[in-house]
């Protein structure tokens, strides 16, 4: 993939540019957020930068951590000369387009698209990324400098559940990412260890507060309320039957799919279930072995 980052000498200025800049948040924050929540970039990080090639390794490994597939759309953000959304429509046979801020980037990584034959499904755009539309994505991928990456956090949470987003180099601040790799890169042009991290995170559904169920225990169902605590697919909480309280263990939110269990008396029950307009489906499973279909309504 091809981001827009920094060469060799250059990127070292800067990252030190940027470390000094941080010491100095108090008094010169680089980001700041707006009353709406939204993050928004320091104007004095707008200006062009310079970008860097990532290796094919980098880019293989990205997609494969994405899972891109024939079904997807993948929008690449800074997408230099292409290689990204190229490989990912050549390998994978997956559609997407490519965004960056260079023209002359843009024309390149659009006639590269020519030449391996999938224009027909890749397009690039001269775009500012941090406007870009990002609803119609099923996988996100970026090589971008932490503060953006930050502007643009907000945003991708607020996607469908599902989506993956997979970062060369840069995490997501307090967004844990959902998997992490190390890989040795020979090749790397910049800073002195010769390896990079790919970070992947899925788009988890929105189950922060309480809901409505019935469950099964002993001979019949009861009435239950669950409350979820929710810190991006971080989740915890607990069961309220009647004037009981039971903690969530072992809770878990990938995308849509929530999981968690509930231990009450002699009986362990398991809950597996699919978020979706208001509702969670799916099964809870007894002890024993039974499974009954289950189902909450936010309340």
């Amino acid at each position: 993939m091809t981001g827009t980052f920094l060469q060799a000498a250059a990127m070292r200025a800067r990252c030190l540019l940027y470390a000094f800049s941080i010491a100095l948040t108090p008094l010169f924050p680089i980001m700041t957020v707006a009353a709406t929540g939204q993050a928004e970039v320091d104007p004095r990080f707008t200006e062009e930068t310079p970008f860097v090639r990532s290796s094919p390794v980098v880019v293989d490994t990205m997609l494969d951590m994405a899972r891109v597939r024939a079904t997807d759309f993948l929008i690449d953000l800074g997408s230099g000369d292409g290689r990204t959304v190229i490989t990912a429509a050549k390998v994978h046979g997956a559609r997407g387009f490519g965004v960056d801020y260079d023209p002359r980037r843009v024309a390149i990584a659009n006639e590269n698209a020519r030449k391996e034959g999938v224009d027909d499904r890749v397009k690039f755009i001269e775009q500012d990324l941090l406007k870009t539309e990002l609803g119609s994505a099923t996988v996100i991928s970026m090589y971008l400098l932490p503060e953006y990456n930050m502007a643009l956090r907000p945003r991708m949470y607020a996607l469908k559940p599902g989506i993956r987003i997979v970062s060369h180099d840069w995490n997501l601040g307090d967004w844990e990412a959902d998997a992490k790799i190390k890989i040795a890169v020979p090749d790397k042009a910049v800073g002195l260890e010769k390896t990079h991290w790919i970070y992947l995170w899925v788009v988890p559904a929105k189950v922060g507060g309480a809901w409505r169920s019935r469950i099964p225990f002993d001979q019949g169902w009861v009435d239950a309320v669950l409350r979820f605590n929710q810190q991006f697919q971080k989740i915890s909480g607990d069961v309220t039957i009647g004037r009981q309280k039971v903690p969530l263990e072992r809770a878990s939110l990938s995308g849509n799919f929530v999981s968690f269990r509930i231990q009450l008396g002699n009986q362990t029950i398991l809950f597996n279930g699919q978020v979706q307009s208001g509702r969670i489906a799916g099964q809870v499973t007894l002890s024993g072995g039974r499974a009954f279909r289950w189902r909450a309504l936010r309340s």
